[in-house]
């Protein structure tokens, strides 16, 4: 393999669905262990609970543990019960240098056998002092390192600029364990060093110049597809799953040509689908906003590769300090995800064809309450609305996220509808939850549905729809944006989750059973498990949406709250699939 072009990493054609299959690591362990029977979905054997942190510093030789060969060299990991963890393997070079801004590059071979102990270093994060710009390496959770299971890829979200891989509720034991699936986590590159365009980063070996991020994880998808057995894996066999900015990724990468035949399915979770000028900036505007940071920081845009990479990341978060009225760039008002280039994303998904892979797609059941609760993420939050000029004047902060100019009219037709909805259908109609289903639907439920509904339409293989509806612990309220990860890696009772997810009988079988649904899923296409009724096609005109939390646990309905979608039909503030 060569270390200087990206190409070298495309997967090879599927010549056989039998026999070979290589997901992580091209050639078979040199050191494995006995094989154990292989469960199935409905009677796991137990498994240990999530470790929070690697027993060994990096760069520490590890004495004993399981090594294996990848396609770059030989890593040794480490046993944790009943499972072999990998953390901190290359999956590409360190985009440092020349490198920052240029497609990712298949990582330096090494001699001798490389400490896989430890996890690495997070990516540079948009806030905050941690984080390296060398953070291209994943993390791999697996029962044994012979056979050949599913492979489950987890990409983390975080608004594209947040999030590492390695994070405890990303813990892949639980759903390696249970699930009897090789789990694999991995970072990519954040903010301004993964997400944004200018022809001056143009990488003459790929003839590209944006969305490294989006590079970043097809690097790590055809990293996996080369190198399946020496882990256990099966590279036949790759379901990709995300959550938020994760979940827009898998849809993202299972339109891409050169991933077709290593991508078998997708688990698009609470998917921030792109759009401008909410999720995303124009070409112009990405374009722009280096300019802008090349002359706040006294360099041309290419001399941008050559500043200290936290005076980069602090430039560029001046360009979207405050209120996206004020900015000198209209697009990108919420986030900035992937650009439209021509190459890595060729339109939104609204825009292209549906995928052709067997999908299961979920939302939460009041997304927006990751926002509205009391410990919201980001900037200083919005005070909750409790009256009806705070609540109208919340709204239209929400509105202004997707939009330059909002009218009083919008406004008032917006609160209008969320009311009219909330009454017909029994819900809250207090300021807060009015406040909240706007954004949650606003931004992420409407385009999910929506999709959703145009694949039932017009896609050629199956989809399977889930509205996760377990509620947390007061005074956190609803089914909030990435709830679903804790309940996914069944880390919801570490002592950073549990207040809010809790840790009772009833929660570890809502993990119980979304862990044997998304196994199963990736095993064979047909998700199933104990305690949920036989689940259908996704069609949405019948019961077809799967309801999974709460004290009936599973039930089959339509799709739920449908009214407040169809307000957002008769404007153009979202577009409509």
């Amino acid at each position: 393999m060569s270390d200087t072009t990206v190409n070298d990493q495309r997967p090879p054609q599927p010549a056989s669905r039998v026999g070979r299959r290589a997901f992580l690591a091209g050639a078979a362990a040199t050191a494995v262990l006995a094989a154990a029977p292989a469960a199935t979905a409905r009677t796991r054997a137990p498994v240990p609970a999530p470790s929070r942190t690697p027993s060994r510093a990096p760069g520490t030789a590890p004495t004993g543990g399981t090594v294996v060969r990848t396609t770059a060299g030989s890593v040794r990991g480490e046993r944790a019960g009943a499972l072999t963890v990998f953390r901190g393997v290359p999956y590409a070079r360190p985009p440092i240098g020349p490198l920052r801004f240029a497609s990712p590059r298949p990582p330096v071979p090494w001699s001798g056998v490389r400490d896989a102990t430890a996890f690495s270093p997070i990516s540079v994060q948009h806030t905050g002092t941690g984080g390296s710009e060398d953070s291209l390496y994943a993390n791999v959770w697996t029962p044994d390192t012979a056979g050949r299971r599913p492979v489950l890829v987890y990409i983390h979200g975080g608004g594209w600029q947040l999030g590492a891989g390695s994070l405890p509720t990303y813990d892949g034991a639980r759903l390696a364990g249970r699930g009897d699936l090789v789990v694999i986590t991995f970072n990519y590159r954040l903010g301004a060093f993964g997400w944004g365009l200018h022809e001056d980063f143009l990488d003459a070996e790929t003839g590209s110049a944006a969305n490294w991020g989006l590079q970043d994880q097809v690097a790590l998808v055809r990293w996996v597809h080369a190198n399946a057995e020496a882990f256990g894996g099966d590279s036949g066999n790759i379901t990709v799953c995300g959550t938020s900015a994760g979940g827009s990724s898998t849809w993202q990468l299972a339109l891409l040509p050169e991933l077709r035949g290593a991508i078998r399915r997708i688990v698009p979770i609470s998917a921030a689908h792109a759009w401008t000028p909410a999720i995303g900036l124009t070409p112009d505007d990405a374009r722009t906003a280096y300019e802008l940071v090349a002359k706040d920081l006294g360099r041309t845009v290419r001399g941008l590769r050559e500043v200290p990479a936290l005076a980069l990341r602090d430039s560029w978060q001046k360009v979207f300090a405050g209120s996206p009225t004020t900015r000198p760039v209209a697009s990108g008002r919420e986030y900035r995800g992937p650009v439209l280039d021509g190459r890595w994303m060729r339109g939104f998904d609204w825009e292209l064809p549906t995928p052709t892979v067997p999908m299961m797609v979920v939302n939460t059941r009041t997304e927006g309450s990751f926002w509205t609760g009391p410990t919201p993420p980001g900037p200083p939050p919005t005070p909750v609305p409790t009256d009806e000029a705070s609540l109208r004047a919340a709204v239209r902060g929400v509105l202004l996220k997707g939009a330059v100019e909002v009218s009083d009219a919008r406004v008032e037709a917006c609160v209008n509808a969320y009311r009219a909805a909330a009454a017909a259908e029994g819900l809250p109609q207090d300021p807060r939850s009015i406040w909240t289903e706007v954004w949650g639907d606003g931004l992420f439920r409407y385009q999910i549905v929506r999709l959703s509904e145009r694949h039932a339409r017009r896609g050629t293989s199956a989809q399977y729809v889930m509205d996760f509806s377990h509620p947390v612990r007061a005074p956190w309220f609803g089914t909030p944006h990435e709830a679903t990860s804790k309940f996914l890696f069944g880390t919801h009772a570490l002592p950073e989750n549990v207040e809010q997810f809790g840790d009772g009988p009833l929660e570890r079988q809502v993990s119980d059973e979304f862990i044997d649904l998304v196994s199963s899923f990736a095993r064979d296409g047909v998700p199933g498990s104990a305690a949920v009724p036989e689940w259908p096609v996704f069609s949405p005109d019948r019961p077809t949406t799967l309801t999974l939390g709460g004290e009936r646990v599973a039930r089959l309905v339509t799709t739920p709250k449908s009214r407040q979608l169809r307000h957002w039909d008769d404007g153009d503030w979202v577009p409509r699939p």
